[in-house]
């Protein structure tokens, strides 16, 4: 054991102020927030080293660490075994939400009597039979109820676990939350809750909110941002540090961290909007044929109205072929839950080679707590069902009404139990219903308008195009090159300088290896634009800080 003042970060990491703060804290609570490739899972292994190897986290009590999905459990169990070795990273326990709940029924499940009363050898499947069978969705009520009407089963959690991570906060839903608050709320156990600014335009611009901000509130905790993406290449990230600088600059890492030439930052100045929008298609088309980058890892970001703004660039890169995605028209409906699971959905029965929205299609439909019989049948039965699906829509041709009978016949075959239980909105009220609606008359309307076969409707489903999006609409995506149109003066015009630079900060943290930031000296006003100056300048502040 060593002493916590002496404890360095494991294996030759770094770990940037805030990450540092967080991994060593000793009484205080946290709420650590970030973006995509911000290291936070690898914070957390590095806080349970800290806990571990300096007796923080005194022997015999333990570590629990709750996540949201198991692949995720499972790799937060092997960083720490690699930091700290097996021995020591024995006493951390991992599991997601659904797992610790059902090893809580399983010790306690006496305790529950009534109608949730539960004979040994109990079953999860999809509908509820008592005392014999209880879905997926109970679990966590069912531990919670076990909680609260039992003193002993609560000690035993307290008294088991000195230290917990929250991994994923962004996902948590009231019935988790209220599962954590009964177990650990009122205890001496320290929490540290990790989530993804994705919610949030800006989750530190100060304001917090969903359980975010009821966590801070509830549990007293600092909260900390990280802002590195050590995705990104160096040249990316020193834009980045330049700005946190200005943003938090207790947050900024030194200079001497972030050495090298790796990366592409570019400022790109033109006489014209016509100018800029040819020139920029005739690089994506080069990026594209030349140097063979999926067109789905170039992202172009606008300020505000992507379809107005960047409408010259979408009528250049149309002339070249490259497909090209506006995100405007769908996001909103297409960025939620139910949207991303009946877009997955689409992918892998429409084309070929969709391992990311088949991963996440299993995640949800045959999550698994274990290798067991059930989950495996499950698992087979929907592959069968996702088979099926593909045989008749590429049978089926290419009209809307086929495509929408297949897509609610996935949706009856979910059950609408597991669409509920997507989003905490979607328990009350015509939520899920009108969004359900919305969803499904936007898809007819773009297959009806489609005239040819399934493979034109890559604009909905495909990653093979460009993505045109608000910068809004980019909060916890990473491209490999973003192209920010206009850093003008006339672009981020509003009165709050500490806005204006977060939201810009959001904008250039989504690049990995390339960044370009483009200006112009005068800029068409689109039709149907509202307030609009023809002559631009530079944004002196943001363009700046392409070269720290």
């Amino acid at each position: 054991m060593i002493a916590p003042t002496l404890w360095i970060p494991a294996a030759g990491y770094t770990l940037e102020p805030n990450a540092l703060r967080a991994a060593t804290a000793l009484d205080r609570n946290a709420l650590v927030v970030a973006g995509p490739g911000a290291g936070k899972t690898e914070m957390l292994a590095q806080r349970a080293d800290f806990l571990l190897r300096t007796n923080t986290c005194p022997y015999p009590r333990r570590i629990l660490a709750i996540s949201f999905k198991t692949d995720a459990a499972m790799n937060l169990r092997s960083r720490v075994a690699e930091r700290c070795g097996p021995e020591l990273a024995a006493r951390l326990d991992s599991y997601t939400f659904h797992a610790f709940a059902k090893r809580i029924i399983d010790q306690f499940r006496v305790v529950l009597t009534g109608t949730d009363a539960l004979d040994a050898g109990y079953e999860i499947g999809n509908q509820r039979i008592a005392r014999r069978q209880i879905t997926f969705d109970d679990m966590v009520p069912l531990a919670t109820e076990i909680l609260d009407a039992s003193r002993v089963a609560a000690n035993a959690v307290r008294n088991t676990y000195s230290h917990v991570f929250l991994d994923e906060f962004q996902d948590c839903t009231n019935t988790q939350y209220k599962f954590v608050r009964t177990a650990f709320g009122s205890t001496s156990a320290v929490l540290t809750a990790v989530g993804d600014i994705k919610q949030r335009i800006m989750g530190w611009a100060g304001a917090l909110d969903g359980v975010f901000e009821l966590f801070a509130t509830d549990s007293q905790a600092d909260v900390l941002h990280l802002y590195q993406n050590f995705r990104s290449a160096p040249r990316v990230r020193r834009v980045h540090n330049a700005i946190v600088k200005v943003m938090d600059p207790p947050a900024a890492v030194p200079d001497d961290e972030l050495i090298g030439d790796d990366g592409e930052v570019e400022v790109a100045r033109y006489a014209t909007c016509r100018e800029e929008a040819i020139a920029v298609a005739e690089r994506i088309d080069a990026w594209i044929t030349e140097d063979g980058l999926p067109p789905s890892e170039i992202a172009v970001l606008v300020r505000q109205q992507a379809h107005l703004f960047a409408a010259p660039l979408i009528s250049e890169l149309g002339a070249r072929g490259i497909a090209c995605r506006n995100e405007q028209h769908l996001q909103d409906d297409l960025a939620e839950p139910l949207g991303q699971l009946i877009l997955d959905f689409l992918a892998v029965t429409i084309h070929d080679r969709q391992p990311n929205a088949y991963r996440r299609l299993v995640e949800i439909l045959a999550p698994g707590l274990d290798d067991d019989e059930s989950d495996q049948q499950n698992a087979a039965r929907w592959r069968h069902h996702l088979q099926q699906a593909r045989i008749r829509i590429r049978d089926a041709g290419s009209t809307g009404g086929d495509l929408l009978s297949v897509v609610e016949g996935f949706l009856a075959a979910v059950g609408r139990d597991r669409l509920v239980a997507l989003s905490p909105t979607y328990a009350t009220g015509a939520r899920l219903d009108q969004l359900l609606g919305s969803i499904l008359e936007r898809i007819g309307e773009l297959a009806a308008g489609i005239g040819g076969a399934l493979d034109g409707f890559t604009q909905v489903t495909d990653d093979g195009s460009v993505k045109v999006l608000t910068i809004h609409k980019a909060k916890g995506l990473e491209f490999h090159t973003v192209i920010v149109l206009g850093v003008e003066a006339q672009t981020f015009w509003s009165e709050d300088e500490d806005a204006n630079r977060a939201e810009y900060f959001v904008a250039v943290s989504r690049a990995k290896q390339r960044l370009l930031l483009t200006v112009t000296d005068e800029r068409e006003k689109p039709l149907g634009g509202g307030r609009w100056d023809h002559a631009r300048s530079p944004h002196i502040e943001f363009l700046a800080y392409a070269n720290p």
